[in-house]
């Protein structure tokens, strides 16, 4: 299984930034693809997840501003607009079931600053 994510860079503070992962040999038939972030010192943390079925879970700090979509079952979107220094960190691609991820990428790195 490969998890091939890109689309990170550097953004001004407000600035909006699209990522998209594409996976491949995904074994499951219907599954979660998603969007973790992590930051220096910090845990890894949730951002979004949709469902083949459509969906959507998202991080406490994202809602509003974050839209994650999908294009069938291997192409997964995430839109970041109104970016904040707080959302710099490298953005991790998932692919799961509903409850659990078993697959991450290599990561894209974002990073906000004036």
């Amino acid at each position: 299984v490969q998890l091939q994510a890109s689309g990170g860079g550097m953004v001004q503070p407000g600035g909006s930034l699209q990522l998209s992962c594409v996976v491949s040999g995904s074994p499951f038939s219907w599954n979660a693809l998603g969007w973790y972030r992590q930051a220096p010192g910090k845990q890894r943390a949730l951002v979004a997840r949709m469902t083949t079925g459509g969906t959507t879970m998202y991080g406490d700090s994202m809602k509003g501003r974050f839209t994650v979509s999908r294009k069938g079952n291997s192409t997964v979107y995430l839109q970041m607009n109104s970016l904040q220094p707080e959302d710099a960190a490298k953005y991790y691609c998932s692919l799961g079931d509903v409850y659990t991820d078993y697959y991450w990428g290599q990561g894209t790195l974002v990073t906000v600053s004036s």
